[in-house]
């Protein structure tokens, strides 16, 4: 008995160290959606919703579309850029997703890497011009 409790306890951790694969799912813009416990969609070029989770990818920052808080419209298309980007990325490639614990914003969302293929779609964005290191690359599209 106590042999199978200790088998039951490894189990469980290493589960919960593995990344988690994510289920194929097809993601559209959130847009103006309410938050519900299903709610799978992109706010933005780095965050995310997915099965009712907000989550914050992590290492990395898009421009905000919503507002021009820096660069005026040349911000907020290139957010559209990026934000169109990460849907071709996740809509067109399997990848998998780790989480990490929660950020420090009041909605405490959840901080997780996402790879295609072993690589950071981060990564992926920063080198196509789209994103930045955060925290500390510099908003370059401010200057724009």
């Amino acid at each position: 008995m106590n042999h199978r409790l200790s088998f039951m306890l490894a189990a469980a951790l290493l589960a919960t160290a593995l990344p988690a694969f994510a289920q194929p799912v097809h993601l559209t813009m959130c847009g103006n959606r309410p938050n519900t416990a299903d709610k799978t969609c992109l706010v933005d070029g780095d965050t995310l919703w997915l099965h009712g989770e907000n989550i914050r990818l992590k290492d990395f920052d898009t421009p905000e579309p919503q507002t021009a808080i820096c660069g005026g419209a040349a911000e907020v298309a290139l957010a559209h850029k990026a934000s169109a980007r990460m849907l071709e990325l996740l809509n067109g490639n399997d990848w998998t997703i780790e989480r990490f614990g929660t950020d420090g914003t009041r909605s405490k969302r959840r901080v997780a890497t996402i790879r295609i293929d072993g690589r950071d779609v981060g990564d992926i964005l920063i080198e196509e011009g789209l994103a930045r290191r955060w925290p500390n690359g510099k908003e370059w599209w401010c200057a724009q």
